[in-house]
């Protein structure tokens, strides 16, 4: 199947969904790690390690950027198991909007926070608390880098991109919505669609049609 430029979803609302392809996503994550890597000094390097985690952190979890920057790395991260807790900022129902959530997240994340901490041990407790809009403006560069499209270089493009990948995996509909924190079922199926072309794709490569 041909790989477009990016990916939609069916409309909701007025909207369509929008996410990243798998060669899009792995150019992400390695412009962004070679941005930190190639650190010309130890203090850029200290700096730029706090939103290469960030984003790692955002990528692997589909969290809100929110709350993502909310993390405690002292409190909120157990590296023993591999899992990091969050807040869930957003909830239709009031009674849970401070509720947390934890996800497992891959072992070379922890090892990568891990391993910062351990060069940068003064960063303990203020790893994530990165001003937004900075973030924001990192992230729109790397993406840049990466030939990411204009419209699709925000932070927030790679909560529904993990989301298609969980499920695509085979990742029940049920622990997707708990792992992006979704306060409802039907939030978490939308993702569930796929346009008519990937319909297309889909049954070519079946050999259906």
């Amino acid at each position: 199947m041909a790989i477009t430029p990016y990916q939609t979803l069916p409309l909701v609302g007025t909207k369509p969904i929008q996410y990243l392809t798998e060669i899009q996503t792995n150019a992400l994550v390695q412009v962004f790690q070679e941005w930190y890597d190639k650190s010309p000094t130890k203090a850029k390097g200290r700096i730029r390690g706090r939103y290469w985690l960030t984003f790692l952190v955002l990528r692997f979890t589909g969290a809100r950027i929110g709350e993502v920057l909310g993390i405690d790395d002292r409190t909120d991260i157990d590296f023993r198991n591999g899992e990091i807790k969050l807040v869930t900022l957003k909830r239709h129902n009031s009674r849970r909007r401070n509720s947390t959530r934890i996800i497992p997240v891959p072992a070379s994340v922890i090892s990568e926070i891990a391993t910062y901490l351990a060069e940068f041990p003064e960063q303990r407790g203020r790893v994530f608390k990165l001003d937004q809009g900075n973030f924001r403006r990192v992230f729109y560069e790397r993406a840049k880098e990466a030939d990411i499209p204009k419209d699709l270089a925000h932070p927030h493009i790679l909560r529904h991109t993990r989301a298609i990948e969980l499920l695509r995996a085979g990742v029940p509909v049920t622990i997707v919505q708990d792992l992006l924190g979704h306060s409802a079922l039907t939030t978490t199926a939308v993702y569930l669609r796929i346009s008519g072309q990937e319909a297309k794709g889909i049954l070519r490569e079946k050999g259906l049609v």
